[in-house]
C-alpha cells in the first residue's frame, strides 16, 4: 500500500505537499510540454497586481554561484488580464490555483483580492507583503509588525476563502511578524520570500542588475529558510508553507522536518523543468524507505534532543 501523501493547509486538501512557488512557474501551460501541472498539490501563480506592469528595465536577472538573483519587478497583464486571458485557460487543472497578490498600496491590495474573490476555482491567494509600500516611503509592507498586519486585516475583511500571507525574511524577526498576520486572520504563511542582494561586474564596476539589488534566491538561500520556517513554525498555530533552495526530495523533507506542512519549488524549476514530479517520487520513496505510511507523521519531526 502507498503512503498517503496528502496534507491540509486551512481549507485546501493538497494531494501531495508539491507546489510550486510564485514567479517560477508562470500560470502552468508553460510546462505542459514536460508533465501534468495537475500532479502537483498545488500551483503560485505569477504575481498579479491591479494594473498591468512591464517590470523593470533589463538586465533584471543574473546567475550567482549557488542561485540566482532576480529584479523582474512583477511584470504581469494586471488583475483583469489574468481573469480575462489566463484563469480560462488553466481553470481547468485539477489541483489548488493560488492567486500571488502583489501592490504598492493596501487599496491596490483589497481590489485585486476582490476580484480574486469571485473565482470559483481558485480557492486562495497568497499575499506577497515583500513590495514596497508607496505611501510609507518603499519600505516592504512585510518588515514591520503594523504595516505587514494593516495589510493583512484589510484583505482578510474583503476576502473570504484561504488567505496565505508570503513574509520577507529581510527581517529581525520572522516569527513576531508571523505571530502579526496569524493574529490578523491569515490562514498560513509562506517562509521565505528571496532575501535582499546584488551583484557587481568588477571590469565594468556597475552593478549586473538595473535596479542595483534584488531578490537571492536558489540553493544559496536554503540554511536561512529552514531556519526561519522552524523559528515560525514554533511561533504559531497555522500551518507553515516553507520555500527557499529545495532542489530535490531530500531538501523537501528537510523542510518538513522544520515544521512546513507544504513546500514551494521555484529556482530549481528553471533548471529542470519537470523537478517537481520528481520531488514528489523522491518524498514518496523516502516514506517507503523508513515505513511511514503517512506524511503528516514527519511534520516537525525534528528531533533536537
Amino acid at each position: 500500500m502507498k503512503p498517503s501523501l496528502e496534507v491540509k493547509i486551512h481549507n485546501l486538501v493538497l494531494k501531495n505537499p508539491v507546489m510550486t512557488a510564485s514567479g517560477t512557474f508562470g500560470y502552468g501551460p508553460e510546462f505542459e510540454d514536460f508533465f501534468d501541472p495537475s500532479t502537483l498539490g498545488g500551483i503560485f501563480v505569477k504575481g498579479t497586481t491591479g494594473k498591468l506592469r512591464q517590470g523593470n528595465p533589463y538586465p533584471r536577472m543574473a546567475e550567482t554561484p549557488m542561485g540566482m538573483l532576480n529584479a523582474v519587478g512583477l511584470q504581469n497583464k494586471g488583475v483583469d488580464g489574468f481573469i480575462n486571458d489566463i484563469y480560462p485557460r488553466i481553470k481547468h487543472y485539477h489541483t489548488n490555483l493560488i492567486v500571488n497578490v502583489s501592490g504598492s498600496t493596501i487599496e491596490e491590495y483589497i481590489e485585486v483580492a476582490e476580484k480574486i474573490n469571485s473565482l470559483d476555482h481558485v480557492p486562495a491567494i497568497e499575499l506577497n507583503i515583500s513590495c514596497p509600500n508607496v505611501k510609507e516611503g518603499g519600505m516592504a509592507f512585510g518588515t514591520s509588525c503594523p504595516s505587514a498586519a494593516a495589510v493583512t486585516r484589510a484583505v482578510r475583511e474583503v476576502y473570504q476563502k484561504t488567505l496565505i500571507v508570503k513574509l520577507s525574511p529581510n527581517v529581525t524577526s520572522i516569527a513576531e511578524i508571523a505571530q502579526a498576520v496569524e493574529g490578523e486572520g491569515a490562514d498560513a504563511v509562506s517562509v521565505i520570500n528571496t532575501l535582499l542582494g546584488m551583484a557587481i561586474n568588477a571590469e565594468t564596476r556597475r552593478p549586473v542588475l538595473s535596479t542595483v539589488t534584488g531578490g537571492l534566491s536558489g540553493p544559496a538561500i536554503k540554511p536561512v529558510a529552514l531556519r526561519m520556517v522552524w523559528q515560525t513554525a514554533n511561533a504559531i498555530k497555522i500551518p507553515v508553507i516553507g520555500l527557499g533552495g529545495i532542489m530535490t526530495a531530500s531538501d523537501a523533507i528537510e523542510f518538513i522536518l522544520a515544521g512546513a506542512t507544504a513546500v514551494q519549488v521555484g529556482t530549481a524549476n528553471f533548471i529542470d523543468p519537470a523537478v517537481c514530479p520528481k520531488i514528489i517520487e523522491g518524498i514518496e520513496d523516502y516514506l517507503i524507505r523508513h515505513g511511514i505510511d503517512n506524511i503528516k507523521s514527519l511534520i516537525s519531526g525534528l528531533n533536537i534532543n
